[in-house]
């Protein structure tokens, strides 16, 4: 293949993955330990999935008001969220106000 068949094969794949539904999404994870999110800043691609897993002995929360909520997750439990819309999403934890993170999606 020539180096120009394979720059316009590259161009189209990246074209097709910008429209959504057409490329697999991915799936990142969150620890709640220590009384933090983990990463306290996660960046992830617009239908990604986000598995937020509670590490801790106490039950947490993750709440972006308006956006997702997960409710209790208990220490031991976990709970995901597809992000369907890209943005910046401050959270906290409702139980432990000083826990904060954000996930960006692009």
């Amino acid at each position: 293949m020539t180096g120009a068949r394979k720059l316009l094969l590259v161009a189209g794949l990246a074209a097709a993955c910008a429209l959504p539904g057409l490329c697999a999404a991915a799936t990142h994870t969150v620890k709640i330990e220590g009384m933090k999110y983990l990463p306290e800043t996660i960046t992830v691609q617009r239908g990604d999935k986000i598995v937020w897993q509670n590490k801790d002995m106490v039950p947490h929360t993750v709440t972006a008001k308006g956006s997702f909520d997960s409710g209790n997750i208990d220490g031991g439990k976990s709970w995901s969220h597809a992000m369907k819309k890209a943005g910046r999403f401050d959270y906290v934890c409702t139980f432990h106000p000083g826990m904060k993170a954000v996930v960006v999606v692009e």
